[in-house]
């Protein structure tokens, strides 16, 4: 064995990926990261996006965003297009709403690959490509759709443009950067140039050609096409806030939907100063959360950074600087915010599995070959260990399904390490069986714990309730604007109106959505209805462990009523 590394000239602890190997691991990372595309929704967020984008095709408009029949204004447009597109070509389903998220994050995924290759070379990309394919979070975000999966293609898109266009002038690059820059800004606000410019930034200052840059057109042009096409937004919100300061919006008259846009959308919630505010956090919230949000690569990630930084301060120049700036920038922006949710992080990870590709490709010290072993077996011993754990909570009596897991799991490293045709090493074997340990716990989450919790969402239960009972001409009505998986499976629209106002409704073939505590204020008020059916939900946006369990599952449960006069 140690004669053929010598032979094949390769270092024992260096990654070295075969062809074979490669294809036949990105087969089954695509594979588990668009497993869940047909799942129901089971979280309320990608309700409410799929219930905006809807409304569209019920309006007839997709200039205006609505929610419940009322003026909504949150995020940009560009998901609710993607969505409502999908939408008008497929029909209005979980899945319709997933497929564009999903062509996106494969978008990054090729350009991720892109990038990869031209600074680092075709080994590096590869590996980078299963890193950015294979993260906990990643993989849980193209079942649980929010606006994230599309800057994921977005902005390293933009920045690999960008990085072409400094090193020479294409009117392709250009108008490829400035689109897919006004793309993101359409997704998440203006925010996301911080990261696409400050790449950019960051590339120019090490280099030392800022003071250029500022002279060369290309980059104004840049600035001035991204402005342009940017402006499909901004005639969306004038058209429906600022030309109408009639609208009441967050209790508010004369509200202008283009500042929301360009200041309160994301600096306002960064700082809390905005309409939409949340309780600040700590600055060390993402260091930890993506122990597991990047796993199993975050502590190679670490490394990484710790590496790039070590080479800054001794002036050794780095092949590129556009992912470290870019990451770090943003994860700045993020940790001292006033909002940190885990999913922010997710746009950054094809940085991030770059920059943790290149490590795996370099010449290590001995301690640094120990440590990527060390942490990368941590990883891969812990998620089977999760998964094994969390079958038996859900399902203590069903040891088939983890017992084929076993089976597929072992079956998978034999196959996959016949493919490798070259010797293998301890590198190679750690991050394959992370790959393989990630895809394995990941299927299992897919197939066997969401649809448990699907199994007890009321809430579509209710509207499938509701369309096989009642005529497609009577209309429903909720009381509150937290009922968004009930608004999109319902097959109408659906209405609020003010619990007050209930006894006074004057049609009487209208249904009515309530919860158990609007429920105990009819009936505290001695305000007649008529139950139609009650349905048990599990509310609740995180798996407890009390739902886990199957003995205190009912518990964790609320029940949900359908009424009417």
């Amino acid at each position: 064995m140690n004669f053929l590394i010598v032979y094949l000239g390769q270092n024992p602890f260096r990654l070295n990926i075969s062809k074979r190997l490669f294809w036949g691991l990105v087969v089954l990372s695509v594979a588990v990261n668009v497993a869940g595309i047909g799942l129901p929704f089971f979280t309320d967020d990608p309700g409410l996006y799929a219930s905006v984008a809807k409304q569209m095709l019920y309006h007839h408009d997709f200039l205006n965003l609505y929610t419940y029949g009322r003026d909504w204004l949150d995020k940009p447009h560009f998901p609710f297009w993607m969505a409502a597109l999908s939408f008008q070509i497929f029909g209005i389903s979980a899945w319709a709403y997933r497929l564009p998220v999903l062509l996106f994050f494969f978008g990054g995924i090729v350009y991720t690959y892109l990038f990869a290759k031209k600074f680092y070379g075709e080994n590096v990309a590869r590996t980078a490509v299963l890193i950015a394919m294979l993260t906990q979070h990643g993989i849980m975000s193209n079942t649980d759709v929010r606006a994230e999966p599309y800057l994921f293609g977005l902005l390293i898109g933009a920045i690999y443009h960008i990085s072409n266009l400094k090193n020479r002038f294409s009117v392709v690059d250009l108008l490829a950067a400035a689109m897919l820059s006004a793309c993101a800004v359409m997704t998440k606000g203006i925010f996301i140039l911080i990261g696409i410019y400050g790449a950019l930034l960051g590339e120019l200052l090490f280099r030392g050609e800022f003071l250029s840059a500022l002279k060369q057109f290309k980059y104004w042009a840049l600035l001035m096409l991204t402005a342009l096409f940017m402006f499909p937004e901004v005639w969306a919100l004038y058209n429906q806030f600022d030309l109408h300061p009639e609208r009441t919006v967050f209790g508010k008259q004369n509200f202008s939907g283009i500042k929301f846009f360009f200041w309160d959308s994301q600096f306002g919630r960064f700082f809390n100063s905005g309409p939409i505010t949340r309780k600040s956090g700590s600055v060390f919230f993402f260091v930890h959360t993506l122990l597991w949000a990047f796993a199993p690569w975050c502590l190679l990630l670490y490394y990484a950074l710790a590496k790039r930084f070590q080479q800054i301060i001794k002036r050794l120049p780095l092949n590129e600087y556009y992912t470290l700036c870019g990451s770090l920038i943003l994860l700045l922006l993020f940790s001292v915010s006033g909002f940190q949710l885990p999913f922010y992080t997710n746009i950054l990870f094809p940085l991030f599995a770059i920059l943790a590709a290149a490590l795996l490709h370099e010449k290590l010290p001995v301690a640094g070959e120990k440590y990527i072993l060390i942490t990368q077996s941590i990883y891969t011993a812990a998620l089977p260990v999760a998964t094994v754990l969390l079958n038996f909570i859900i399902a203590p009596g069903l040891y088939s399904k983890i017992i084929l897991t076993v089976i597929v799991a072992v079956y998978l490293i034999v196959y996959f390490s016949r493919l490798q045709r070259e010797p293998a090493n301890k590198i190679t074997v750690a991050f394959v069986s992370s790959c393989l340990a990630v895809i394995i716990a990941n299927f299992y989450v897919t197939a066997f714990l969401y649809p448990q919790i699907v199994k007890y969402k009321g809430e579509i239960a209710a509207a499938n309730f509701v369309n096989r009972h009642s005529a497609k001409t009577d209309s429903v009505y909720v009381f509150e604007d937290t009922n968004n998986i009930f608004q999109f499976y319902v097959n109408r629209p659906v209405k609020i109106v003010p619990l007050d106002q209930f006894s006074a409704h004057s049609d009487k073939q209208a249904i009515f959505y309530v919860r158990q505590e609007v429920l105990d204020r009819l009936r505290g008020q001695h305000v007649e209805y008529t139950l139609l059916k009650s349905f048990a939900n599990y509310d609740n946006e995180n798996v407890t462990g009390r739902f886990l369990n199957p003995k205190t599952r009912a518990s964790s449960l609320v029940t949900i009523y359908l009424i009417s006069h």
